[in-house]
């Protein structure tokens, strides 16, 4: 047992979950690092073998999921803080996005998320207190040609997440979605497949962003490093946000989304409030 907060995290091999699961073990947090391959995690527990416990995770394994709680409550007590990171993105139109990879996808960023979710929400419904952070995108408010699946994951993981902030809050659970923008991370590059076969039509829309996309990574402006941090932050705050967005981009489109809402509302607003029964 611990009085520490005890920080569960998945998908550490890159990114946000290795930088956050380095950032926790600093701060002398114990923290459950998994990753599909935990060689490629084992540079994490060095000097931190105390509270560093490494397991293999694959989010899609009900088997990995259930093995791997067990194994954080056997060693640690608990589990305070789960950080749904692990997911993967996916490059086409709608048109040409296949079948086959755009459900894979949903099986890690949605259903993985939903189920770690639901393996730990028991443990934090015993201790009315924890918090579940689900890693999100800004592509889970503003949605854009050559990710129209990628970011129909994230608008689940929106919905999921706000519906379960509801349910949980009188349980002293706390939910915390974190809406990067581009960011130096592994996401535009090993992590994110795209369509075999394109179609020339779309080249001027979907095929232009793809390419910008790739072509940014390894350049793009945020930090995971100070976005781990920020993570921390807002967990630890005595009133955390129900969303966090990180970066100036993923800032200024949300804000932009807000305005397009707001004119659309403000337009359509006679047509609208008209499709009620008339008052009595």
């Amino acid at each position: 047992m611990t009085s520490k907060p005890v920080w569960f995290i998945t998908g550490c091999s890159t990114g946000f979950g290795r930088e956050l699961a380095r950032h926790t073990l600093e701060l002398g947090y114990p923290t459950v690092v998994t990753a599909r391959n935990v060689a490629q995690i084992e540079d994490l527990a060095q000097g931190h073998e105390d509270n560093a416990l490494l397991l293999k995770l694959d989010v899609t394994s009900a088997e990995d999921i259930e093995n791997a709680v067990k194994a954080a409550t056997e060693r640690f007590g608990r589990i305070d803080v789960l950080v749904n990171n692990a997911g993967i993105g996916y490059f086409a139109s709608f048109e040409e996005s296949e079948e086959k990879e755009v459900r894979q996808m949903f099986e890690i960023n949605v259903w993985g998320l939903a189920k770690m979710t639901r393996a730990v929400l028991p443990l934090l419904r015993k201790q009315r207190s924890g918090t579940v952070v689900n890693i999100s995108s800004q592509g889970g408010l503003v949605a854009n040609p050559a990710v129209s699946f990628y970011t129909a994951t994230k608008f689940a993981v929106e919905a999921l997440s706000e519906a379960l902030s509801k349910e949980v809050a009188p349980l002293g659970i706390k939910v915390l979605i974190v809406e990067p923008g581009p960011f130096r991370t592994d996401w535009a590059g090993r992590s994110a497949n795209e369509a075999r076969h394109t179609i020339e039509d779309y080249r001027a829309t979907s095929g232009q962003r793809a390419e910008m996309i790739r072509n940014i990574s390894g350049n793009q402006p945020g930090d995971p490093v100070r976005a781990a941090k920020a993570i921390v932050e807002a967990v630890e705050a005595s009133e955390p946000p129900l969303r966090l967005l990180l970066g100036k981009q993923a800032l200024q489109n949300a804000r932009a989304k807000i305005a397009d809402l707001q004119k659309d509302f403000d337009a359509w607003e006679k047509v609208t409030l008209g499709a009620d029964f008339p008052d009595a």
